[in-house]
């Protein structure tokens, strides 16, 4: 028995190695310090004192010098690692550069810095926004905007929230300063400030149906199907935790904390929120996923819902008509336009 508890222990350990060693060489291999040579170089020493440890664990050899070489090598990676600081104060683009807040009395929600960008195209803009007070007791709907670009299973979910007509979109992203991309093996290791776009909606959906082009996006816009109560809980949560970012950042990350999985967390504030399913991970199935649950409108089948909640044409068609948010939902199933 004593024999069989010692191996157990050490293969238990050689896969807490193994995975420890995975993720810092690849954490170190993609944005460790050194430029592309040292922290390839940096990786490779890593891997090594991790595989040396491996085998000091499975097979009993070398352990005097594996073991504590790869604890030398793990204390400084994780000194490394808890030296990446969120923060606020970095050389933001433009699409981001502004922290949206809002202040509260009563009902009234006063949201600041709505982005209202006038594009030419994707990358030609001119910057604008807006400030904007809101009654709670006129929230009477939120709509769940999805966007594809890469076919099914991936999309960019995000919600925009109704108050009689007049709608504020409230899209969770990661924040990229200039000259940077975004990659979703960079999300892991935290490249990217998690960031809350609050939006007028002739920005964030027509910039995705009337500009972008490389590739194109297509926007699908669902009605949730939901108490109110509920809806105006969500609203509040959004807006706590923007404020909570504007004075203590976060990161985003490609897996735990993106735009899907977000959403989630910030609709835990009511008791009868979306289980947890694969299909958040996969994000462009969370639609089907919400209408399997009955949070979406049920008088069509999921197939010919999803058909018809293309707004695309009706974006590309209003364009920049003030009443975009009423034009874009004309037509759409289970929506009673204003």
């Amino acid at each position: 028995m004593q024999s069989f508890l010692t191996r157990s222990v050490r293969w238990l350990g050689a896969l807490v190695v193994l995975a420890i060693t995975g993720w810092g060489a690849l954490a170190l291999a993609v944005v460790g310090p050194g430029g592309d040579k040292g922290r390839l170089a940096l990786a490779a020493a890593y891997g090594l004192s991790g595989l040396a440890a491996l085998v000091a664990l499975l097979f009993h050899r070398g352990m005097r010098f594996a073991l504590p070489v790869f604890a030398v090598a793990l204390v400084a990676i994780g000194v490394w690692w808890s030296s990446i600081k969120p923060s606020n104060e970095r050389d933001w683009q433009p699409e981001v550069a502004r922290l949206a807040y809002a202040t509260i009395d009563g009902d009234l929600v006063t949201v600041h810095n709505i982005r209202n960008f006038d594009y030419r195209t994707e990358t030609d803009f001119t910057p604008a926004y807006y400030d904007k007070t809101y009654d709670l007791k006129r929230l009477d709907s939120v709509d769940l905007v999805a966007v594809y670009w890469m076919g099914p299973a991936i999309a960019h979910l995000f919600l925009s929230f109704g108050f009689a007509g007049d709608h504020l979109a409230i899209s969770i992203e990661a924040r990229k300063e200039k000259g940077e991309g975004y990659s979703s093996v960079k999300g892991f290791f935290r490249q990217y400030e998690l960031y809350y776009v609050v939006a007028d909606e002739r920005d964030v959906i027509r910039v995705r149906t009337n500009y972008r082009k490389d590739p194109p996006e297509d926007v699908y816009i669902y009605r949730v199907v939901a108490p109110i109560g509920n809806a105006r809980r969500i609203f509040l949560e959004y807006i706590r935790r923007l404020n909570g970012l504007r004075d203590h950042p976060e990161f985003y990350n490609t897996l735990t904390t993106n735009c899907t999985t977000a959403i989630l967390t910030n609709s835990r504030v009511n008791p009868d929120s979306l289980p947890f399913s694969t299909k958040v991970l996969l994000s462009g199935y969370t639609p089907e996923y919400a209408y399997s649950k009955g949070r979406l409108d049920q008088g069509l089948p999921f197939e010919e819902l999803h058909r018809r909640s293309l707004v695309n044409a009706a974006g590309q068609a209003a364009d920049q008509a003030p009443d975009f948010s009423r034009r874009i939902r004309a037509g759409l199933p289970g929506i009673a336009v204003r």
